[in-house]
């Protein structure tokens, strides 16, 4: 997920026409995978999983409910419980993942054309950033599962005690549509590296590339019932989840007010675990201290428009001092008027479709009502494409906007960028943290205690210093306050798909 997709990354990558004729001949599955058998639904109803491209029915995508849920985890319980996964020793369960992360590579172009038609992302972003990323994730908790060691207390000699971790059962995953394949790697990896069986349930505006995994797990030797797949509404399928009694632990990527359902659900059944990743409205503020403004403001301007602006981290409240105000706003609107939505199955298209046709009116009403509060429109506004049939906004850049107004308030989670001028650094890191999320945030600045003083004051899972959205697997990513307590990627991750045990055994 880094800041910006890059020219270079349509390196060696061949052209629209080809990305077309794919697009005409792929195969959509949209059943269920359960048990490593491809189902349909028990109730027999679908839903159309409609592309943000141009509009198009790709196929019927099965809507699963609670019975598929029971059938998703009773096997799930199975494979547990006789430990074909779990009992594995780490090794080979590391070969097993090696072997997937491989399949994946071997199926980039698919894998990338899924996620673009199914979630309106650039071919070049899917194929060369996210599906390579999906396959590090794998690779990356593979290597690490056998090299964790584990403890014996320091007791006295007529006593041993070993701290020892195990696997916490059965994981029940909740992903979002805008990273649809790499969220689903960010949960899946660790937890089957850990030796868990897992039910994944993606987002219902973009189940393909999940349902895709899950088959490519089995072709690699994860065994039947280790990795299912039950797509349908969060409703149904998300809560029968979330409440089922055998499931130990809810992992999920979303929005706030889900993760308040889930952690209720999880209350009112067995206590199950439950680890969230939630909302956004990250503060990024650049200060006159720095001497590249040009630099800072681009950097800014391109990370908030990554990924169509539907990034949960994206600094969408870019907050500048008075001195340095003027010439920001000039750049970040020319930023946006250069980065232009385009034809996603074009390799030289940075910036794709909303993922669909309800989630660009909501960003359409938040920019109406922005302009209606009074903040100052200098760039976008407007859809773009709409001869397509698909979900297109043109980035959009507010100057003059209040830290009290709702556009930045609320997560827009698309191409809007919030310009909020400052006096000082103290009113700077004031109107940072005047916000129920905190998931990221960035300063900019040549000073050095500056950025130590400012990173501590900032209350942010994330913060970035001269630069933003710069990351790799090896760091842990999540929040505070609203935007969650769970903590994705990195080996702490490990902790909570793990559970330790103390046995004290007398010598």
């Amino acid at each position: 997920m880094s800041g910006d997709y890059m020219v270079q990354a349509t390196t060696n990558l061949v052209g629209a026409a080809y990305w077309r004729g794919r697009a005409d001949e792929i195969q959509f599955e949209g059943r269920c995978l359960i048990d490593g058998k491809m189902v349909e639904a028990q109730s027999g109803y679908t839903f159309d999983c409609v592309s943000p491209v141009d509009g198009r029915v790709l196929t019927k995508v099965s809507a699963g409910g609670e019975a598929d849920v029971n059938r998703a985890v009773a096997a799930a319980r199975s494979a547990f419980r006789d430990r074909r996964w779990s009992g594995q020793s780490p090794v080979s369960r590391k070969r097993t993942l090696q072997a997937f992360a491989a399949l994946i590579r071997l199926h980039r172009d698919e894998l990338a054309l899924l996620e673009t038609l199914d979630m309106g992302k650039p071919i070049s972003a899917s194929r060369s950033v996210d599906v390579e990323a999906v396959a590090s994730c794998f690779e990356w908790y593979a290597e690490a599962i056998d090299k964790l060691y584990e403890q014996i207390a320091p007791t006295a000699e007529t006593d041993l005690a070993l701290i020892t971790r195990e696997p916490l059962g059965v994981v029940g995953a909740i992903v979002p549509w805008n990273f649809p394949m790499l969220t689903a790697a960010w949960k899946t990896a660790p937890a089957l590296a850990c030796g868990n069986s897992v039910v994944l349930k993606p987002a219902e505006q973009s189940p393909l590339t999940a349902i895709r995994l899950a088959q490519l797990a089995l072709e690699a030797g994860v065994p039947e019932g280790v990795f299912n797949v039950v797509p349908g509404l969060g409703g149904s399928a998300g809560r029968a989840l979330a409440c089922h009694m055998d499931v130990d632990g809810i992992f999920f990527t979303g929005s706030t007010a889900t993760g308040r359902l889930l952690t209720e659900y999880a209350a009112k059944s067995n206590l199950k675990r439950v680890c969230l990743e939630l909302g956004g409205k990250s503060p990024n503020i650049i200060l006159a201290s720095y001497g590249d403004i040009e630099k800072a403001a681009v950097a800014s301007a391109e990370s908030m428009f990554n990924n169509q602006g539907e990034v949960c981290i994206a600094p969408s409240r870019l907050i500048v001092e008075r001195s340095i105000h003027k010439r920001v706003v000039e750049i970040v609107a020319e930023v946006a008027k250069r980065r232009q939505p385009g034809d996603p199955l074009d390799p030289t298209t940075r910036m794709g479709a909303l993922v669909d046709a309800n989630h660009a009116d909501r960003v359409m009403g938040f920019i109406g009502r922005a302009k209606a509060d009074g903040a100052t429109l200098v760039a976008g506004g407007t859809r773009a494409l709409t001869e397509t049939g698909g979900s297109y906004v043109v980035p959009t850049v507010f100057d003059n906007v209040s830290n009290c107004m709702e556009i930045a308030r609320d997560e827009v989670f698309g191409p809007v960028l919030s310009v909020i001028p400052v006096a000082n650094v103290g009113e700077a890191v004031a109107v940072a943290n005047d916000s129920p999320y905190g998931l990221g945030a960035g300063v900019w600045t040549d000073r050095l205690s500056d950025a130590h003083k400012i990173s501590r004051e900032l209350r942010a899972g994330v913060v970035y210093v001269n630069c933003y959205n710069d990351c790799d697997i090896t760091t842990p990513f999540g929040g505070v306050k609203q935007s969650g307590n769970g903590r994705d990627k990195s080996l702490y991750a490990l902790d909570e798909y793990t559970e330790l045990k103390t046995t004290w055994i007398k010598l």
